[in-house]
Formats: structure tokens, C-alpha cells, sequence
């Protein structure tokens, strides 16, 4: 079961300031939403059934959060800060740009069919950031290139890319381009091997950022 992040009443993550209370109830419902998209999926998990999930009564589901898309964006939103950080380990223990991008397409290609970050769809499953670009594309963009910032910063301070560079345009590059890894097969790369997918990362995404 994927863990759940515990959340203060206002939390920076990488897709933004939350707010949200900090009571045990409210722990315990998005805890429980994150159960029910999980095996359920979006469309059919209801606020009842996270009531029941959580051991609290509807009201109390409705008194945190609402209404059912409020619930439903919380527990993507713990998802997706989850699925995020999982991959922010691997990303810090890299000490160049290049190195850090490469461990991030790593992550995605190896968890593109984790079931930990699969949410029910009709008749199958669904990785996460599939249903997030139908549902909250420009918030996951938004939150994915705020993500690289640092890295950036880190990254010019240290001459490995040009002075001046627009970071928030590169940050989306580097997100555009991570993303097709959930999605898109290789003709020239084989995606189950670690290091051609960082060396191709290196060489064709990290690069051009030099010049």
C-alpha cells in the first residue's frame, strides 16, 4: 500500500501550498480517499465510501472537504505528492543536472506500471500521470516545473548550464520531456536499461541547455 504522507495545516510540496486541517479526521479521510481511488477509481468512489473507509460518517467527510471533487482532488493530490517525493531521492543523490534528469526518466520508466501509483479506471488501471494530465494538466505541469527549479539554480551556479537561462522554460522542457516516458515506447533507446536511458537523457534533453 503506497504510504501516506502525513500533512501539516499548510504544506509546500511539489504541486503547491496546501491547505488543509491537521486533525486526525482529516488524516484519516484522505487516507482513506487514496484507498478508494486506488481500487475504485475516480468515477466510481463515492463519499460514502470513503466515510466508511475512514470510520467517520458522511457528514464528517462533507464538513472537511465539501463536496466528492474536493475529496477526490485531495487524494490525488496525496498521490501525487507521494509519487513525487518517491522520486525525489533518487534525483538529490545525483550532483549534476544531467545526472538528476536522467534519474528522474529512470523512476518514471520503472514505475510506469507500479501498481502503488495505479488508479482504477473503467476495465483497467491507469498510471497516475495519465489521470492527471486528463484531469489537472496545468496544475501537474505548474507543480512538475517548480519542482526542477532548484535543481536549475543549483545547476547554473555551478556552470553546467548558460547564465541567464529562463528556468521556468526549461523546467517545462525537462517535464515535457520526462513525461513521454510514461507513454511512449523507444525506437533508439531501450527503456529497460538504466543507463542508456540516463546516458540518452544526459545527451539529448540536458545538453542543449549549455548553449
Amino acid at each position: 500500500m503506497l504510504e501516506v504522507v502525513p500533512l501539516s495545516s499548510t504544506v509546500e510540496t511539489s504541486l503547491g501550498t496546501i491547505d488543509t486541517a491537521s486533525s486526525e479526521a482529516d488524516e484519516r479521510i484522505v487516507d482513506a480517499a487514496v484507498r478508494c481511488l486506488l481500487r475504485l477509481g475516480i468515477q466510481k468512489t463515492s463519499v460514502g465510501d470513503v466515510a466508511r473507509a475512514a470510520g467517520v460518517s458522511r457528514g464528517t467527510v462533507y464538513r472537511y472537504f465539501g463536496d466528492k471533487a474536493s475529496l477526490v482532488e485531495a487524494g490525488l493530490t496525496r498521490i501525487a505528492t507521494d509519487f513525487v517525493r518517491s522520486s525525489e531521492a533518487s534525483v538529490r543523490r545525483r550532483r549534476t543536472l544531467a545526472g538528476q534528469v536522467g534519474e528522474a526518466a529512470v523512476f518514471i520508466t520503472r514505475h510506469a506500471g507500479d501498481p502503488r501509483f495505479a488508479i482504477a479506471t473503467p476495465g483497467e488501471e491507469e498510471h497516475l500521470v495519465a489521470v492527471l494530465l486528463s484531469t489537472q494538466a496545468e496544475a501537474l505541469l505548474d507543480a512538475w516545473v517548480r519542482f526542477w527549479d532548484p535543481f536549475l539554480l543549483a545547476a547554473e551556479a555551478r556552470g553546467e548550464v548558460r547564465a541567464g537561462l529562463d528556468r521556468r522554460q526549461t523546467g517545462e522542457w525537462i517535464v515535457r520531456s520526462l513525461i513521454t516516458f510514461s507513454f511512449l515506447p523507444s525506437v533508439s533507446v531501450d527503456l529497460d536499461d538504466d543507463r542508456a536511458v540516463r546516458h540518452y537523457v544526459g545527451r539529448q534533453v540536458v545538453d542543449g541547455l549549455t548553449t
